[in-house]
């Protein structure tokens, strides 16, 4: 009886006096009248959008876990000239050569279905707000849209342009929620649409964290660049890679139309007045280590994913510094430069960047006083960019040396001595292998005789565990824009404007007087390539031009598809003044990357998942896939 008497109760309850309680609105739910009528709930709800804006190489999300940062950032040593000298375990992988058809893969439709709907809700439900509060908020949600159009496009070529919530009426028929891909070159002028749309309705004046006018310009100038280049590079391709409804190819008759809307972008924030290029610190390679890495007083940056500490940080230092400083962490030197990038920095005089290394007739060492002297006058962003030996970080030196040459008379040649670990000594009593290496096979110390330092924090004991870094991740700079405009200007045979803003670039990396006069593609190529090194630039470069296929084709006897190391040694050559004690330096192939980089033209469009294939007939496959 008691069971059944509570039963009834409960039922009665239920059906009676417990419906008002029921019906009352939950006290820790918000309505979409109170979110969508409320600045702070708005902008809390754009700092989400902001935050998953889709980074292939970049610092990774404060809140990634281990694989998930270093997963970024061994893209980073994949996709541009480094290799990874971490821990060779890492998700069962090691330096690679060849990528999967599926490597730079994104479809995040949730993304966009979110913003599509906060587009709507905002109209719908944001009844009390100003009328410019409204076109200013719904003016970043769809430049963030804009945005991840461009992430997708680069990537998969034309895609499905969804700009509306697709709901589903559970009638059994989906037909209506099936969109086909849209032609590759829709996709570009959407982007263009948007932001011409969009721009003068963005505030945010000066902000580096939220989109503002010259936020969408810079997505501007980037994107229809890569839409010109595609447009011509890809129609100069013996086959050129297409589908016959255009979701992958553009006409080659549409590039200088893209080329002028780029250059008409670039030209708006060069002249704009609020950027101007970095140039508070009087050493160009200090000058340009802080333009990217300098957050105050920075008029270059434009557009960034930022850090604070102490809750939001990210532990890119921890895992790259510099073997030989690091502090009480774990793990270093993960992404490391390779050689190839090292001489792509030329000589302040203009000649060619290739270290000397040998005499002219090859028959010796060239030998120095000090490991510095190789990189003598070199490019300032050299050293703004990598650690190359004989310099130093955080006040603190790095020791590279990877050992000794030992003249052996009898052979009348050097015996090449190394050391099985790091910072031991010879029988001398001086140095032998540096802290910082390099060694051949010791993992987290480089492999190739170089570390990053662009984005490594220069702040003491920031690569602690307990502290990590907030060095910012730049999305958009000053610097990339110049480029845009150079390249854009010279494919429009306006070489002189191209110089003007090649130039400004090389000046400032102490270039100084020697200015260029002349200008080919290849040259600007090569600006971009040392100018933008590690900000997530080179692989789409290259993909753009259609060259990624020749420069990493798979040919152990083509120098670009390997990765090279350079390893200096401390000479020892009793009774030889003009020798002993010199330092002499060895080119080689990076000892744990001896397999040449393979880019297959099916990596130009990355391959659709069969998922997205099966839920939607309408999609056409890329080609290759």
């Amino acid at each position: 009886m008691k069971r059944l008497y509570t039963l009834s109760l409960l039922t009665l309850l239920l059906t009676g006096c417990m419906k008002d309680w029921l019906d009352r609105e939950p006290r820790t739910i918000l309505s979409d009248e109170q979110v969508w009528n409320d600045p702070k709930q708005i902008v809390a709800l754009l700092a989400n959008f902001y935050d998953r804006i889709p980074a292939e190489t970049g610092l990774g999300d404060v809140n990634d876990g281990a694989d998930g940062r270093l997963f970024q950032w061994r893209n980073m040593a994949d996709y541009d000239e480094a290799m990874w000298s971490g821990q060779s375990n890492e998700d069962g992988r090691n330096n690679i050569g060849s990528y999967a058809f599926n490597r730079w893969y994104l479809w995040n439709y949730t993304y966009i279905r979110d913003i599509n709907l906060a587009l709507e809700n905002i109209e719908k439900y944001g009844v009390s707000l100003s009328e410019e509060a409204k076109k200013q908020y719904s003016s970043e949600l769809r430049f963030l849209r804009a945005l991840n159009y461009f992430n997708l496009v680069k990537r998969m070529g034309g895609v499905p342009l969804v700009t509306k919530q697709l709901i589903y009426d559970y009638s059994g028929n989906v037909a209506d929620l099936q969109q086909a891909r849209a032609k590759e070159s829709e996709v570009y002028d959407f982007i263009a649409a948007e932001i011409d749309a969009v721009k003068d309705q963005l505030g945010n004046a000066g902000s580096t964290t939220r989109a503002n006018k010259y936020t969408a310009l810079a997505l501007k100038s980037r994107a229809m660049l890569y839409a010109g280049s595609l447009a011509k590079y890809n129609s100069l391709m013996p086959v050129p890679i297409t589908t016959p409804g255009g979701e992958v190819g553009i006409p080659g008759s549409m590039a200088n139309s893209y080329y002028q809307k780029a250059l008409d972008a670039s030209k708006e924030i060069i002249n704009s007045g609020p950027y101007s290029l970095y140039r508070n610190n009087p050493d160009p390679g200090e000058n340009f280590f802080e333009a990217v890495t300098k957050k105050a007083s920075n008029r270059e940056v434009i557009f960034v994913k930022d850090y604070l500490l102490p809750t939001r940080k990210h532990w890119f230092s921890y895992d790259n510094i510099a073997r030989g400083i690091r502090e009480d962490n774990l793990g270093s030197s993960s992404v490391v430069p390779s050689l190839n990038l090292v001489e792509s920095f030329e000589y302040k005089d203009g000649s060619d960047g290739a270290l000397r290394t040998r005499t002219p007739d090859n028959s010796d060492y060239i030998y120095y006083d000090k490991l510095s002297d190789i990189f003598a006058n070199k490019d300032g962003r050299l050293y703004g960019t990598i650690i190359y030996p004989g310099t130093s970080f955080k006040s603190l030196p790095v020791a590279i040396q990877a050992g000794v040459l030992v003249w052996n008379s009898a052979r009348n040649a050097y015996d090449v001595i190394e050391g099985s670990d790091l910072g031991t000594t010879y029988s001398d009593g001086k140095l032998l292998t540096g802290s910082s290496g390099p060694h051949r096979s010791i993992q987290e110390v480089s492999n190739t005789g170089f570390y990053l330092r662009k984005y490594i924090d220069p702040n003491d004991k920031t690569s602690t565990r307990g502290i990590q870094s907030d060095v910012w991740w730049v999305w958009f700079r000053l610097g990339e824009i110049y480029l845009n405009a150079a390249e854009a200007a010279f494919e429009l045979g306006q070489t002189g404007d191209a110089l003007l803003y090649i130039n400004a670039l090389r000046e400032r990396a102490g270039f100084g007087a020697n200015s260029l006069s002349s200008l080919t593609i290849d040259r600007i190529r090569n600006e971009r390539r040392v100018e933008l090194a590690f900000e997530d630039h080179r692989v789409w470069d290259l993909k753009r031009w259609r060259i990624a296929d020749k420069i990493w084709n798979g040919d152990a006897s083509n120098p670009n598809a390997m990765i090279y190391a350079l390893y200096p040694y401390r000479v020892i050559r009793p009774g030889d003044a003009a020798r002993d004690g010199k330092y002499v330096f060895v080119k080689m192939v990076a000892p744990r990357f001896r397999t040449p980089r393979f880019f297959q033209l099916g990596n130009y469009y990355t391959a659709i998942n069969q998922a997205v294939l099966n839920n939607n007939p309408k999609i056409v496959k890329n080609p290759f896939q």
